[in-house]
């Protein structure tokens, strides 16, 4: 059970416990999508059907467009784009098909968790590259040619990253780009949190970008953060025509195909005015700044480096305790307040907790008044 799940589990047997265990968006799917699956419900024959396994034409066509919009390579929706059930199913396909038993995945150290326990399930091996925490949780490319060897088959990298919300940069991105292209291992991007980057926008490079990459890797990217869909399980995957021809045998062996209705969701989402991607990350800016001055109220408690984007902050726990685990147990049992433990995200996660900041300012400010009780302030 993947720890962030098991702490929203025992969480919603704690009446009115204030969770900030999962990174579940608060807000509603945009009204412009949720019109417009309305109307399609109304004229749309085959909406309820199965669609072919690597998605709808129309929807791979526009997800092919918004690729090339967004990083100036130009894919063919046939060859080359695979709708998904979300990044989570669509990793699980793409590792079931590159990997086979005993061939190494390279993941940062903190990551997130469910990755390496998908690296396992595929009876892959998870190789940890520690993050260097003393720099705010930077990439050490320096030690990354030690991870390699015969068996690496792919590198995860998630920037903004998950639990950091870490922004990786270009120099070192291009540098794991140099790596992969020597070796010949897969760069693997799951992007769910490159809308969430507030004032450091300027510093958030997107590895897709690198034209000459394209055959070393795959590009996934969610729906369920930047678009509040995070239950119509929604997403895609830019692959090479050589490893796409793969993964959808899978695909169609796991899922038969993405549910229709949701690439019918998709569809209108990219189609729309998408006004609200401005609103969530203002809305998400209010809550990092928040949760930041709590935290610095607690800092007899808590030391922390500042999250440059997405929606996570992943502070050290400063006070007396046994491991992550069960700090976080204390906490929800004494507290009734939801963490997730870091140790769930590689070795270096340990002593960590990761709160997500997703959740309504309410939710922060009840957490933290909770724990402010508790422990008093600094």
């Amino acid at each position: 059970m993947s720890a962030i799940k098991e702490m929203a589990i025992l969480s919603a047997g704690i009446k009115d416990a204030a969770s900030l265990a999962w990174g579940l968006p608060s807000f509603r799917t945009p009204e412009y999508i949720r019109q417009g699956v309305i109307e399609r419900l109304g004229t749309d024959e085959d909406i309820g059907k199965y669609a072919l396994p690597d998605g709808l034409k129309a929807f791979r066509q526009l997800v092919a467009q918004r690729h090339e919009d967004e990083t100036g390579v130009a894919v063919d929706p046939d060859d080359h784009v695979m709708i998904t059930a979300g990044n989570m199913q669509g990793m699980s396909i793409l590792l079931r098909a590159l990997i086979n038993p005993g061939d190494e995945v390279i993941l940062t150290d903190p990551c997130f968790s469910s990755h390496i326990q998908q690296v396992r399930l595929n009876e892959g091996v998870p190789v940890y590259w520690s993050l260097d925490e003393a720099h705010e949780w930077c990439l050490d490319v320096d030690r990354l040619p030690d991870l390699i060897t015969e068996r690496t088959r792919a590198l995860i990298i998630v920037s903004p990253s998950n639990p950091t919300g870490k922004i990786f940069s270009e120099q070192k991105l291009r540098r794991i780009g140099e790596l992969a292209r020597q070796h010949g291992f897969m760069i693997i991007i799951d992007d769910p949190y490159s809308l969430f980057t507030y004032e450091n926008r300027d510093k958030f490079f997107n590895l897709a970008t690198v034209q000459p990459l394209f055959e070393q890797m795959v590009y996934l990217y969610s729906f369920s953060k930047a678009y509040a869909m995070s239950g119509w399980r929604l997403g895609y995957m830019i692959a090479p025509a050589w490893l796409k021809q793969q993964v959808i045998k899978v695909h169609d062996l796991n899922l038969i195909c993405t549910p229709r209705i949701s690439q019918v969701a998709g569809q209108v989402a990219l189609s729309g005015e998408q006004q609200h991607l401005a609103t969530f990350e203002s809305q998400m800016a209010t809550r990092r700044a928040l949760i930041c001055d709590r935290l610095d109220a607690l800092s007899n408690v808590f030391e922390y480096c500042k999250p440059e984007g997405a929606y996570y902050v992943f502070p050290r726990i400063r006070v007396e305790h046994e491991n992550a685990y069960s700090f976080c147990l204390q906490m929800l049992d004494q507290v009734k307040v939801t963490l997730t433990p870091g140790s769930a995200f590689g070795p270096s996660g340990e002593h960590h907790v990761r709160m997500a900041y997703c959740v309504s300012e309410q939710v922060i400010n009840l957490a933290f008044d909770r724990m402010e009780q508790y422990f008093g302030k600094a």
